[in-house]
């Protein structure tokens, strides 16, 4: 490096000059290369992050959304009523049911407790805090018969439909992360329920429209923030739910009192499965709910 400087310094001005210019290009010229292997490194990492991140998209869309078929599209209403007041479990025979105990913490099945007519209700109870786990297992609580409607001689039902039940909710939330699901209603006729919109309780006691207008979003066309969802009392819940393609919408009335109201996507013009009983965030340990006296009815509109 020395003999180098000494060369250097005994050159001509302007031969020093070029020498000195062709060593600035050298080191530019291996700094660029460094930054460009480094870029290119950086660019294949970013590449396969939006490959993963694209490829999760998709998968995620897969299990949230739903193909119509001409069946659902072309069905037609036929005044149909579904309805139950749970006094008998061979009502729901035919129909999927979870487990009871689920999870060792939580369980449901007929009760004499707390009932609005007849001898029973559907009670269901948590009896400790849920496991912990990752997406995409689902450690939710869970007490529920389902009601697949799909699997009646005549199939699921033509939407516009309303759908009334009596809850009597004894669960108290003590965390911001807690939260209750009243009812489940789905598009999709298979066991994966892709397409649901449901009607959830946060830890404010407020009872709303869950994904709406598409999975996993709450935006709603107008929302009660001031009417909380009464405790130990039993209370009406109605929907009016169409499950158009286009044009879907979604309302939840408390006791003839309108608390939320959604616009609906993704649907095919067909409720083909529904729960009620107990769903809710594996944070909560303790707490009952029962149901009563539960229609749905197939109608022209909704009110």
């Amino acid at each position: 490096m020395a003999d180098g400087f000494v060369n250097l310094v005994r050159l001509q001005p302007e031969e020093r000059i070029m020498k000195t210019q062709l060593l600035k290009f050298l080191t530019l010229g291996i700094y660029l290369g460094i930054c460009f292997a480094f870029f290119q490194c950086q660019k294949k990492v970013e590449d396969q992050t939006t490959d993963i991140l694209f490829g999760t998209a998709l998968a995620y869309q897969a299990a949230t959304s739903i193909t119509c078929t001409s069946d659902q599209l072309n069905k037609t209403q036929n005044a149909r009523i579904f309805q139950t007041s749970f006094e008998s479990s061979s009502e729901f025979a035919s129909f999927y049911s979870v487990p009871s105990p689920y999870q060792s913490v939580a369980t449901h099945g007929q009760s004499t407790e707390q009932k609005r007519t007849g001898t029973y209700s559907h009670k269901a109870s948590i009896l400790g805090l849920g496991p912990t786990c990752l997406y995409p297992q689902n450690c939710n609580h869970r007490g529920y018969p389902t009601i697949q409607l799909n699997k009646l001689p005549s199939g699921g039902f033509k939407t516009p439909v309303l759908i009334e039940f009596y809850v009597y909710l004894d669960m108290n939330f003590q965390s911001h992360s807690d939260w209750f699901s009243f009812a489940t209603y789905s598009a999709d006729p298979s066991d994966q329920w892709r397409r649901v919109v449901l009607i959830n309780m946060d830890s404010k006691n407020y009872a709303y429209l869950m994904h709406v207008p598409f999975h996993n979003q709450s935006q709603h066309s107008y929302q009660n923030t001031t009417l909380g969802f009464p405790q130990r009392q039993w209370t009406k819940l109605t929907t009016c739910l169409d499950f158009s393609p286009t044009g879907g919408m979604a309302k939840v009335w408390m006791d003839g009192t309108l608390i939320s109201t959604a616009t609906v996507s993704g649907g095919c013009g067909v409720l083909e499965q529904a729960h009620f009983g107990l769903y809710a965030s594996p944070t909560l340990s303790s707490g009952s709910v029962y149901n009563d006296d539960l229609r749905i009815e197939e109608v022209t509109s909704c009110p």
